[in-house]
């Protein structure tokens, strides 16, 4: 029974890295260098405001509800590998993407 639920447990967690910026056109101009080949955690080491910048953005694995509500929703609905649009959250502008 205890390795069944570990093994749901981890079927619930995702990880992910982000960059968080001040301003949405900010996060939009990011975004268009990442989709144009720029490495997502080249811009996070340069950009990013969040302590996390260190680690490339990494955020490491986390629940649902781990997070802001705003910043749930979006990470948990991306494929892996796959950034998001720029997500408002009471912290700024943050763009997502989901590792595993």
């Amino acid at each position: 029974m205890f390795l069944y639920q570990h093994i749901i447990a981890l079927g619930n967690k995702i990880k992910c890295s982000h960059i968080l910026v001040e301003k949405q056109s900010q996060a939009l101009q990011l975004l268009e260098e990442i989709k144009k080949g720029k490495k997502f955690g080249a811009v996070a080491r340069e950009v990013s405001t969040c302590p996390s910048s260190k680690k490339d953005g990494d955020l490491g694995y986390f629940t649902k509800g781990m997070m802001v509500k705003e910043f749930d929703e979006v990470a948990f609905k991306l494929q892996i590998g796959e950034v998001s649009e720029p997500v408002k959250t009471q912290f700024g502008y943050h763009l997502i993407k989901r590792l595993s």
